[in-house]
């Protein structure tokens, strides 16, 4: 019942999008992030790094004042307030119960994101605060998880697939559970993905920002191709995508790390050449 196909380097070839003659900075898709807050502006710095890192031609970033400035003074082509995307990725960095907690440009941006109509990556820091729904994906991990479904952790530790399969079904969103294998479900359970590409050093704090970046960059750039030709992403593209991602990301970190530890910062260096490799080779190595 808990069969996940294996997802490699070669899969996410064919998932990620290279820009073509004639792309420009909003055909090649546009991205909003609301993630970070005074308390954590770093999340915010890496995601928004991560993003435009693995590709897209645009990010827009929305959120407090001190994580803006933080966003702009690394990555100043970021455009800094909302306007139209292709996607969301919303919640790192973040921990409110209700929107009430939060500053109001953050609230008005998960408002937003809930109603925009397009995917949206959900870090468990947004879970309670967003619509949920076939066009989400959730990047939980194994506590969150637990906290989500209320169970042990122990038991989303011990049977991962499983977890990641009633997870989906029960918020009717793809799930990507992450761990040292990451287990993608779609709600109805036909898709059915895990990558095994990460190394164990990734293990670290702000790794889940970097997948956020990078999985909405995928998901945006993909979306404005899918808009373009008038096929609108579904939930079975979403879990490949978040597959991809999970690829993406640990091949970088295999990259960074050389057998040792390495900061995120070294991770998101990485990104480009993976992106790279797998458009030009179809493949990538870690």
């Amino acid at each position: 019942m808990n069969d996940f196909v294996p997802f490699a380097p070669t899969d996410a070839a064919r998932w990620t999008t290279a820009p073509t003659g004639d792309s420009t900075k909003y055909r090649r898709g546009v991205l909003g992030i609301a993630t970070g807050s005074d308390q954590y502006p770093g999340a915010a710095v890496l995601g928004v790094d991560a993003a435009v890192h693995t590709g897209v031609g645009m990010v827009r970033y929305v959120g407090p004042s001190r994580a803006t400035d933080h966003v702009l003074i690394r990555r100043p082509e970021v455009v800094a307030g909302g306007g139209r995307v292709q996607a969301w990725v919303v919640g790192s960095g973040i921990s409110a119960s209700s929107l009430g907690e939060l500053d109001p440009t953050t609230a008005d941006a998960f408002a937003h994101a809930s109603d925009d109509g397009v995917p949206v990556v959900v870090d468990a820091g947004a879970l309670p605060l967003v619509h949920l729904g076939p066009l989400a994906v959730l990047t939980p991990h194994a506590g969150e998880l637990a906290a989500l479904l209320d169970v042990p952790r122990g038991s989303i530790e011990e049977d991962p697939a499983a977890a990641a399969l009633r997870a989906a079904a029960e918020t009717g969103s793809v799930v990507l559970l992450k761990g040292e294998r990451t287990h993608v479900a779609t709600p109805d359970g036909s898709v059915r993905l895990v990558a095994s590409s990460a190394t164990p050093w990734l293990a670290t704090a702000g790794a889940g920002d970097v997948l956020g970046g990078v999985l909405g960059a995928l998901v945006a750039t993909r979306a404005a191709a899918a808009e373009a030709s008038g096929t609108p992403l579904t939930p079975s593209d979403l879990a490949h995508l978040a597959a991809a991602a999970a690829v993406v990301h640990g091949v970088a970190a295999r990259r960074a790390s050389g057998g040792g530890p390495f900061p995120m910062t070294a991770v998101v260096e990485q990104l480009p050449g993976v992106v790279r490799d797998l458009v030009v080779d179809g493949d990538a190595q870690g």
